[in-house]
This record gives C-alpha cells, sequence and structure tokens, in this order.
C-alpha cells in the first residue's frame, strides 16, 4: 500500500507519532510537579492514538492510498493535534489521579528537580 510513497514523507509520519506521545511526556516530565505515572501513561497514549488515527483520515493515506475523494482531517501531519490532545490529556489524568502512588510521585517531585538542575545530592557512582 506504501509502496509508491515518498520516504521523506513517511518519516515525517513516524515522527509525527513519536512527538504526539513522547514531547509532551518530557517536557511535563521535567517541570509540572503534579505528573503522575497514570497522567503521562494516558496522556502519552491519548496523543499517539490521536496521531494514528488522524494520518489515517488526512489526504496522504485516506485520499492516496485508500482512494477515497476527499480526506476527513485535512492536513497531511497530525502533531499540533495530537500533541495537544497529549498535553491535555496528561494534565487531565494527574490531577484526577488521587492514589497513594500518585501522592507520592508528586511528594518526590522536587528532590528529584533539584538533583536534575544543579545535581545537588547525586551520589557517587557504585560498583554493582
Amino acid at each position: 500500500m506504501f509502496e509508491n510513497q515518498n520516504i521523506a514523507f513517511m518519516v515525517g509520519l513516524a515522527f509525527s507519532i513519536a512527538a504526539s506521545c513522547n514531547f509532551p511526556i518530557i517536557i511535563i516530565s521535567m517541570y509540572w510537579s503534579k505528573l503522575t505515572t497514570r497522567g503521562a501513561m494516558l496522556g502519552g497514549w491519548a496523543g499517539s492514538l490521536t496521531a494514528i488515527v488522524l494520518m489515517i483520515l488526512g489526504p496522504t493515506i485516506w485520499v492516496k492510498i485508500l482512494g477515497h475523494a476527499t480526506p476527513i482531517y485535512p492536513y497531511e501531519y497530525p502533531a499540533l493535534f495530537s500533541m495537544l490532545v497529549a498535553f491535555i490529556g496528561i494534565w487531565f489524568f494527574s490531577i484526577t489521579d488521587n492514589s497513594e502512588e500518585g501522592k507520592q510521585e508528586r511528594d518526590r517531585f522536587y528532590a528529584q528537580f533539584v538533583r536534575s538542575q544543579t545535581g545537588v545530592g547525586v551520589s557517587r557512582s557504585v560498583s554493582h
């Protein structure tokens, strides 16, 4: 099905999916103290699935490969909208996480943030 597609475009689609999931999680995990594992997982999956669905409904796959007359989603690259879904999903699922594990993750943020920004408190390497 993808035999006649431009390889550069195909690489762009792969980066759109990766950006929709990975970028929001990385940025939020570095700077937002209320992030939980539940929020990262569910928000990341929401962004990734949104990117895949929008890609299928876009002009390249929906029109050029599947042969429909017009695309349902008008843009070739879905990352702008799917990243927004990921950011909102991460935020929503993190703030609604009332589990004990989520509370512990929030409590550990500042110690990790200080270590990551300054190096203070980082232990020496150990032999295993």
